[in-house]
């Protein structure tokens, strides 16, 4: 279960910022599923700062809550688990170009409420890059901020901005840090900083939901990149996702290798946050991701019905990286 401390007051205020998709030419009626794509509460402000320096495990660093808030500074908790870190890593370039390790942490490791980038392979993280800015990659919610934050970026950043970050990224080994719990019952979540946070004892439903939240939200909003996550499923949704991924006509290992780890070209599907996995497919289907390299994925998902989604995402999210 998350835990809401002291340090929770790191939680970053995020203004709106909207991003046009019409450039993907998406095709849909249906509203994706709310949990899949959180939004924060119309009233949601972050805790005040209190002034205190915060710290995180097995970290000899300190920084101010203004400092983990800004999104020209990546937090460097663990300079060891990582290369020296490009200037657009650590520090971007104002005023539009982010550093990209506020976001997705100094290492690479995300969260649910947008992607995790390490080991990704550097022809793939560049035309991704690509698509963002031709419009040929765009999100089924342009108004959530994780998202259109990424793509006014990809738009801002130069090539050898883009070059210089997928080089990094794709230098550090990607760590499974999910762990996925089969459960008809969940610690009743709420959105704090677009993504879930559970506290107290109360429970609900799971429905056919996935809800994923950090272990330890202090150290997330701090942004800290060794922090795990959580993964409530319902219960059956491995074993269903695992029969899916088999079937001839999706053949998942097909593309992303014996494992599904990846290869030199094509991305790792295994042990990614399952939310973001389940976005993917989503946004295949309904024509936000329609890149030139993107057509085996969509031939994959028009096999494929919505409710197939959460079960392939869980089974993939328990596999080693």
């Amino acid at each position: 279960m998350a835990r809401l401390g002291a340090t929770f007051q790191a939680l970053v205020a995020l203004p709106m910022i909207f991003v046009s998709a019409a450039g993907a030419q998406a095709q849909t009626t249906d509203k994706p599923p709310f949990w899949a794509y959180t939004y924060n509460p119309p009233d949601f402000k972050p805790p005040s700062d209190d002034g205190q320096p915060r710290h995180v495990p097995d970290s000899t660093v300190s920084y101010t809550v203004p400092q983990t808030r800004d999104r020209f500074l990546a937090p460097d908790w663990h300079p060891g688990d990582h290369p020296a870190m490009p200037t657009v890593v650590a520090s971007g370039r104002a005023p539009d170009v982010y550093a990209c390790g506020f976001c997705h942490r100094a290492s690479g490791t995300g969260g649910p409420e947008n992607a995790d980038i390490a080991g990704l392979p550097v022809a793939y993280f560049i035309r991704q890059m690509q698509d963002y800015r031709s419009g040929k990659r765009a999100t089924a919610r342009p108004d959530r901020i994780p998202q259109a934050w990424m793509i006014s970026l990809a738009k801002a950043a130069n090539d050898d901005e883009i070059k210089a970050a997928a080089e990094y990224f794709a230098a550090i080994k990607p760590k499974k840090l999910v762990d996925v719990v089969e459960t008809e019952t969940v610690p009743k979540p709420t959105v704090a900083g677009w993504f879930f946070v559970t506290k107290g004892d109360e429970r609900e439903l799971i429905g056919m939901r996935i809800i994923e939240t950090p272990a330890d939200v202090g150290r997330f909003v701090n942004r800290d990149a060794r922090v795990r996550f959580t993964a409530y499923v319902p219960p059956g949704s491995v074993a269903a996702g695992r029969g899916l991924a088999a079937k001839p006509e999706i053949a998942c290992a097909g593309c992303h290798g014996e494992k599904l780890t990846g290869t030199d070209v094509v991305p790792g599907i295994a042990g990614r946050s399952p939310t973001y996995i389940f976005r993917q497919l989503y946004e295949y289907q309904h024509g936000f991701r329609a890149g030139p390299e993107s057509k085996p994925m969509i031939d994959v998902v028009k096999t494929l019905n919505e409710a197939d989604f959460l079960p392939l995402a869980a089974y993939l999210a328990t596999l080693e990286r």
